[in-house]
């Protein structure tokens, strides 16, 4: 039984043993793991002050290999990033700081710059919104403040820059609308006058026509008139007047007794007029 009950608390000591020893060596290896992932930080860091961003990302990235939720790491990738105006990829490693963040500080930290990157991308909305996290985390930041103040103002500029611009086309719109309603009483009124100068013509042409059927009308009475004043300027055709038989016999008579003493007088001439023959003497 002796050596039974020695040969069992000598097991129980290896096993203990064997249990320090792998402790020991968990905790040497989380310390060397954990004094490499701060040795990287550091180098990154020191690559940032020598503007090495390149470096620099090189270690951090190294650092979050070993440690993918180390704050410190992913908080100065994103200003490597920064530095670099890789605006994307910045926001996207100051929203993982904030996410892993145990304390106000880091937090504070992250959305401050997550609201720097959204005023370089011009997002004044975002930018707005992410100060105001940061204020939450700490309301005593003068920066943050200011920051906050100048992205609310551009904000509201630029909402109103674009209410302008929308009434601006509200407005030009509304000229076009009224240019087109104009055009298309434009055109209604030249129909119009096409119409009435048509019908003008038309007129123009009837009363043409009346005028020259007039002029004719009035030719003709013209031409009429000088045939019958021609006609009335003709000398007038004896008019054959019917005797009696008395008066035919009585003209007959008084002819008769004209010609007798016509005969007789020019007798009486003959009688009167013959030479008278004398003697000859011889």
């Amino acid at each position: 039984m002796g050596t039974t009950s020695k040969f069992i608390q000598r097991e129980q000591m290896i096993e203990r043993t064997s249990l320090l020893v792998f402790f020991l060596l968990v905790f040497w290896s989380i310390n060397a793991q954990v004094s490499e992932v701060t040795n990287q930080i550091y180098e990154g860091n020191t690559r940032i002050e020598a503007d090495e961003f390149d470096e620099a990302e090189m270690a951090f990235r190294r650092a979050l290999s070993k440690s993918p939720e180390r704050t410190e790491a992913l908080y100065n990738l994103g200003n490597t990033h920064f530095n670099e105006q890789d605006y994307e990829e910045a926001k996207q490693r100051y929203f993982q700081t904030q996410k892993f963040a145990d304390n106000s500080t880091s937090k504070h930290q992250a959305f401050h710059n997550m609201g720097n990157v959204f005023m370089k991308q011009k997002d004044y909305a975002k930018a707005v919104e992410t100060y105001k996290n940061a204020l939450r985390n700490n309301p005593k930041d003068e920066e943050t403040r200011y920051n906050y103040a100048l992205a609310k103002e551009l904000l509201e500029k630029e909402q109103q820059q674009q209410d302008n611009k929308e009434q601006d086309q509200q407005d030009q719109q509304n000229q076009d609308n009224q240019e087109n309603k104009d055009k298309e009483k434009d055109g209604d009124k030249d129909q119009d006058s096409r119409e009435n100068k048509e019908d003008n013509e038309g007129d123009e042409g009837e009363d043409e026509k009346d005028k020259k059927d007039k002029g004719n009308q009035e030719k003709d009475n013209r031409s009429n008139e000088g045939n019958n004043q021609k006609k009335n300027q003709q000398p007038q055709k004896p008019k054959q007047t019917e005797l009696s038989p008395e008066q035919v016999k009585s003209l007959l008579e008084a002819m008769n007794n004209q010609e007798k003493e016509v005969q007789d007088k020019v007798n009486a001439e003959k009688v009167k007029g013959t030479p008278i023959r004398g003697r000859k003497d011889w």
